[in-house]
């Protein structure tokens, strides 16, 4: 088998589709023995940017890619914790995004061995079924030397998703605008200011996004609809230039949190009152129950905030994890390996770290 390159995949941008599928086709499907991603996790929607505005977050899962054979046949590991209930077998959504890479590049690979690991947080609105689909077709793309474009891949993972905002993120890094018609998605991809923090609040109970799509109306009064517009294209242009000053305002909707309020006790009031205690703006990340609010990184109000928002929860009955997020700039980082490389064997997040995830880490 050819020996294999380690290099992300910004190594691979200028070989374009044809010179990937002659090396694909010159050793076989699979140009490389394993292939480890790590993807960012992500927030969606940031308030009234609802299916349209996603942020990649320095939380990240790998995927874990290896050709197997008739005899083995497939194989799933489930690393870390927190991935109770993912399949392990060939109904893993993993396994399935990378079957579609595999059939739209026109190379057969039904056998692999893979693992996954996820720091991110199962169904809490961290993005965390995003960072599996763009770290699978990333993954089986790479293991047959890149033939799909960068493109190819963003518009599989919005039909996958449904929307491009948390997938987006996760293939692109920074901050994206992004709009989907149902037959094609289209992003604009900007870093976000200078000096920004996340702080997420993670409550302890799971929240779907089929539950939390469920209570959202079918129509919206037409003022409604012009305060999102109006807030969304404000909220863009403040990140795309830098205006903090800006975002509590931009970060206003009325779109979906307020229907989403009753599914997260104590919501409305830590959005309502989170820039009384340092906040720039506090919204609900994507379909929740996560919170999030995004502050200035030398803020000296980091514990009061936190303080406040503990408090708010826990006269709900309701425990959180909070934690202080980088927004990442970058999208997923790839390892590829030849079986007699000496790191073949180590674990995904070995061979790429997480490194500083939170702040003050």
């Amino acid at each position: 088998m050819r020996a294999c390159r380690r290099s992300g995949r910004t190594a691979e941008a200028g070989r374009g589709a044809a010179m990937s599928r002659t090396l694909a086709s010159r050793s076989g499907p699979a140009v490389c023995d394993r292939v480890v991603v790590r993807v960012p996790a992500s927030t969606a929607n940031l308030g009234p940017g609802f299916d349209a505005l996603g942020m990649a977050l320095s939380l990240y899962a790998w995927v874990d890619l290896r050709p197997s054979d008739g005899a083995e046949g497939t194989t799933i590991t489930l690393l870390g914790k927190g991935m109770e209930g993912v399949a392990t077998d060939k109904s893993n959504l993993v396994y399935q995004v990378a079957q579609a890479v595999f059939a739209k590049a026109g190379v057969e690979l039904p056998e692999l061995h893979i693992a996954i690991r996820s720091d991110i947080p199962l169904t809490r609105g961290l993005g965390s079924s995003a960072s599996a689909i763009v770290g699978a077709l990333v993954a089986a793309n790479a293991l047959i030397g890149g033939a799909l474009s960068d493109d190819t891949l963003f518009q599989m993972a919005t039909e996958l998703e449904n929307h491009p905002d948390n997938v987006g993120a996760s293939l692109f890094g920074g901050v994206i605008a992004a709009a989907w018609d149902g037959a094609r998605a289209e992003a604009v991809r900007f870093d976000p200011p200078a000096g920004l923090t996340a702080m997420v609040v993670i409550p302890s109970f799971e929240l779907s996004t089929k539950r939390a799509r469920g209570v959202l109306p079918e129509r919206l009064p037409f003022g409604d609809a012009v305060f999102n517009v109006s807030h969304s294209s404000l909220l863009t242009a403040a990140l795309a230039t830098g205006r903090l000053d800006v975002l509590r305002h931009a970060m206003r909707d009325r779109l979906h949190q307020p229907y989403r309020a009753a599914l997260v006790p104590g919501m409305d009031k830590i959005l309502r009152e989170a820039s009384e205690h340092g906040a720039l703006g506090a919204v609900l990340s994507g379909a929740g129950p996560t919170l999030l609010a995004l502050v200035e990184a030398d803020s000296d109000r980091r514990e009061e905030l936190e303080r406040f928002v503990t408090a708010t929860m826990a006269g709900e009955d309701i425990e959180v994890d909070i934690r202080w997020l980088k927004p990442s700039l970058r999208g997923p980082e790839v390892r590829k390996l030849h079986a007699d490389d000496p790191d073949f064997r180590l674990e995904p997040q070995q061979l790429l770290p997480a490194g500083e995830t939170e702040v003050g880490a």
